[in-house]
């Protein structure tokens, strides 16, 4: 069960990385001023930090599943 959760975490937190590696791109391709595109990557970084923080802790719930199993 403990592998199925942190295989789940896991899915979650890589589409909240892809959302913002596609989130950045646009904006880069927008060619937006220096201070728009500051402002628009602000506004990505705490999500990309914390879809890392959930794929990391869905990496932590497997690896214990696998080890307890």
């Amino acid at each position: 069960m403990l592998i199925m959760i942190g295989a789940t975490l896991s899915v979650i937190g890589l589409i909240g990385i892809i959302y913002s590696i596609v989130a950045v791109a646009k904006a880069k391709r927008a060619k937006l001023e220096d201070a728009v595109l500051r402002e628009r990557l602000a506004k990505v970084l705490p999500i990309n930090l914390g879809a890392l923080l959930v794929s990391v802790i869905g990496l932590m719930c497997v690896i214990v599943g696998i080890v307890l199993a």
